[in-house]
This record gives structure tokens, sequence and C-alpha cells, in this order.
């Protein structure tokens, strides 16, 4: 990509994030959570599910572990049973079982705000580690989840299909301090308007400044 390119391509990123802004001040993380730990369990279920689904289980699932050591102790029949209806429970409930083991046997119990140990964890890889980041430690961490990896194709900030490549491009992009909001931007917006199989694009602001609409 050409200087030229280049500049006009991070001059309409910063276009669309202010936009984004704009819609979206309040954007935040739609899953409930007290607990960096409880986040992190949210955030392996949230695989392939509604983030309203995964609410509606956490209650039951938390009051009997709230914690690494609860989960650790919770039989594997029972931790599947809670958590059946956000599907492939069975693969979650062991990642979620490996997950409070690493924990408990490396951490104190405790999850740990590196990306490098976070991706050591059963079931999560650098878009849970990111949302654990981004809203449990409050630092900078960019998840790509479908909804931003299709954003950001549609809106031509990045080619990649790969969300690590998404993720890199999408940070060479912003600062750091608006990786957090923005992501949850994103996801709202890939929600409300610019969906998977019908965009309605005629009632997008973010129209003007979309590829697909220059």
């Amino acid at each position: 990509m050409s200087r030229e390119s280049r500049k006009k391509k991070v001059q309409r990123a910063e276009a669309i994030r202010d936009e984004l802004n704009r819609l979206y001040p309040d954007a935040s993380c739609s899953l409930n959570f007290q607990t960096p730990f409880q986040l992190l369990v949210s955030t392996v279920l949230s695989a392939q599910c509604t983030d309203e689904r995964v609410n509606l289980v956490t209650p039951a699932l938390f009051a009997e572990a709230p914690d690494a050591a609860g989960l650790q102790k919770l039989p594997l029949l029972r931790l599947e049973e809670l958590i059946r209806s956000t599907g492939f429970f069975r693969n979650k409930a062991r990642n979620l079982k490996a997950a409070a083991d690493s924990l408990l046997r490396d951490h104190g119990g405790e999850v740990p705000c590196q990306m490098e140990e976070l991706v050591k964890l059963g079931g999560v890889g650098r878009k849970t580690a990111n949302v654990i980041l981004g809203n449990a430690f409050q630092l900078p961490g960019f998840p790509v989840d479908t909804h931003v990896g299709r954003l950001s194709r549609r809106l031509g900030l990045s080619r990649e299909s790969d969300p690590v490549k998404v993720e890199k491009e999408l940070c060479g992009l912003f600062d750091p301090d608006s990786w957090v909001l923005l992501g949850h931007q994103l996801i709202q917006h890939g929600r409300q308007v610019c969906s998977s199989r019908k965009p309605d694009c005629e009632n997008c602001s973010l129209a003007e400044l979309c590829p697909k609409r220059l």
C-alpha cells in the first residue's frame, strides 16, 4: 500500500470511529459478570451462542461455582447440565474444567491479566483473552468476533479473514485507548444495522464511508 493510500485509509478509519462514537457512546460488554473469572466463563460459553442465552445460564452456574475452586469441585455431569442450552456443552465443560485446573495450579485461582498466560487456559483464544483484558482489567484489547471481522471487511478496514490478522490491522489503525470501546461499537452496529444476512445499508450512517457505496 502506498503512503498516500495508507493515509487515506487511516483518515477513513478515524471518520468511522468518530461516527461510531456518535452512534454508540455507551457501548459496553453485554455479558453479565462480577469478577474476571465470571467473565472468562461467560465468554467461553458465548462461543456460537448468544450473549442473552449465556446471561440466562450463568446465574445458576455461578451460584454453584462462583470461582475456580468451585468450578473444579463441580461434577462434570452437573456442569454439562447447567450449560447445556449454550450449545457444544460437552466441549465447553471440558474447557472450563481445564481452565479451572490451570488457574488453581498456576495462578492461585486468579485470572491472569497477560495475553500470553490467558491463551494457555482451556477454551481461551485471543478473542476471549482480549475480552477479558479490556473488560475485566481495563487493558487495551481488540476482540475480533464474527461481527467485528465482518464489519472490518465490509468497511474496508481489513481484507483478511483470519481473526488474528484482522486484529493486527485494526490495532494498527486505531489508538490503543479506543480498542475496547470500538470493539463493542462494531459489535453493536453489526447486530443492529450491518447484519450478516441483510445489512440495512439504506439506513446506515456509515454508508458514505463504506467502500461498497463509494
